[in-house]
């Protein structure tokens, strides 16, 4: 390693932030990347531990131990190559992955962890900085025609890995712009869209065609269809490609049946978040849900949940509160228990730290309003015994709710895209694929595969690329017999 002692010698960094007060004034990213100095003194970290568990702690396997060591010397060019050779788009990942690879890290057993995600984001930033990221075109080309539907994380990763091959790509994006849920559900506070943008300029020069406002399948509902203005059934697209990919996301959100859902007013996050990433990006939208001046609770405690914090704080609301039905968790996780797997531990996320009323084992009864409208809610405290749930005796209390925000998870893709393609489901409704073995991400109908949450379920942009990534050898080894592509 760079410095064999620097694990010793040196005290973790984060990054900082710009104070709350300054941020919520705009919808732009806050986080400051690493000095060169301050980088160095972080790759200095990585010890020479032997066996790197961040390696496979990270769902992609990024050679973490290598690019470390490289920009402790300075070697920012070949520690960007290091990276790109196992992730296509780090400025991602850099951002939003809540980075598993530090819980493995074997400094973090007994020490805070090598700084791996701002270490990731240093080198990226500094390839685009230096004009290193450039478009990667096939020396030749196959002959073959690949047709990718969804351009979130997974598509777009398979997309690139399979044009640098040779193969004409066509990605299929049923929104009007291309990204998925990295575009219309991750807040451009925590990613910036730019970042899309030019990756997909890249890729174009790279030969992948994108067509947007187009769905693939059929007889969809009216909220999967509103963006759209083109449908194309399968069988037309079996019959002009070689190769079909299904990457849509798991969007199909987890729903709260109770009492008083019908009332105005309550919404899932995704009625709520893609609404203003629209509007910061000149859309002109109409009757745009906003939380300004209104006293906003969200059920639902993970990322979803702390994005609609984020974004009701800057709408301005005047009150923001976020339930979770799970206890809360301990601060501080056991590590001789759990490392070098991801942790449960309390985590209180930028949005949380700009305004935020938090509470753990409640459970939402009932929603009440005035002329068809929301306006309070009614919840209670509940306790966890052996897996089971059970209301506290006399804990019922009720809360002020102009506006609730449902950000529970999300239970399958959307199944109309499924049912069309005729692909054999698992029993959370995703697409019955294996990652193991010949045929590897093929799903049941012949020249059809299945990448990242249409096959996994709801996860991490990480594993969408991971997946992405590796449905695009799969696909190489299908059409050529054999394949160069990583796995």
């Amino acid at each position: 390693m760079g410095k064999i002692t620097g694990f010793m010698e040196f005290k973790r960094q984060d990054e900082e932030y710009l104070p709350p007060q300054e941020r919520v004034k705009n919808y732009q990213e806050f986080v400051l990347h690493l000095s060169d100095p301050e980088a160095k003194v972080q790759a200095a970290r990585c010890m020479d531990c032997g066996i790197p568990f961040c390696n496979t702690g990270c769902p992609v396997n990024n050679i973490i131990p290598d690019w470390n060591d490289l920009v402790y010397h300075g070697n920012y060019r070949a520690a960007l190559d290091n990276l790109h050779s196992t992730n296509n788009f780090p400025e991602f990942t850099g951002r939003i992955c809540p980075a598993p690879s530090e819980s493995a890290c074997t400094l973090g057993i007994n020490n805070d962890p090598v700084g791996i995600k701002s270490i990731e984001h240093k080198i990226i930033d500094t390839g685009w900085e230096h004009g290193w990221v450039v478009p990667q075109p096939p020396a030749s080309l196959s002959g073959k025609k690949v047709a990718i539907v969804g351009s979130g994380p997974a598509g777009l990763a398979a997309a690139q890995q399979l044009a640098r091959v040779g193969h004409a790509v066509t990605v299929f994006e049923k929104s009007d712009r291309v990204g998925g849920l990295l575009r219309y559900g991750i807040p451009d506070f925590k990613m910036e869209k730019f970042h899309i943008d030019r990756r997909v300029k890249q890729m174009e020069a790279e030969g992948v065609v994108f067509k947007t406002s187009t769905l693939i399948g059929k007889d969809f509902p009216a909220s999967v269809n509103n963006w759209a203005k083109e449908t194309i059934f399968p069988e037309d697209l079996n019959k002009e490609f070689d190769a079909v990919i299904i990457a849509g996301g798991a969007e199909q959100p987890r729903d709260l049946p109770v009492p008083g859902r019908e009332l105005k007013g309550v919404h899932f996050a995704m009625d709520f978040l893609p609404l203003q990433n629209k509007v910061n990006a000149g859309d002109k939208v109409k009757d745009q849900l906003k939380a300004t001046g209104k006293h906003v609770v969200v059920i639902g405690g993970g990322d979803t949940g702390s994005d609609c914090v984020g974004t009701s704080n800057r709408h301005g609301a005047a009150s923001v509160a976020q339930f979770e039905l799970m206890p809360q968790p301990p601060e501080e996780e056991n590590k001789p228990l759990v490392w070098p797997y991801w942790p449960t531990k309390l985590r209180t996320s930028s949005s949380h730290e700009e305004g935020c009323e938090r509470d753990w084992a409640v459970a939402t009864k009932r929603f009440e309003g005035k002329n068809g409208k929301v306006d309070k809610l009614i919840a209670c405290k509940v306790e966890w015994k052996d897996g089971k749930m059970s209301e506290v005796p006399n804990s019922e209390f009720e809360m002020k709710a102009d506006l609730v925000l449902l950000a529970m998870g999300f239970v399958s893709p959307v199944q109309q895209v499924l049912d069309a393609f005729g692909v054999d489901k698992d029993n959370r409704g995703n697409a019955r694929a294996s990652t193991d073995g010949e045929g590897s991400y093929a799903t049941s109908v012949p020249k059809v595969f299945a990448a990242g949450d249409v096959r996994r379920g709801q996860s991490l942009v990480v594993w969408a690329i991971r997946e992405g990534r590796q449905c695009a050898r799969a696909v190489d080894e299908f059409l050529m017999g054999s394949s160069n592509l990583p796995r």
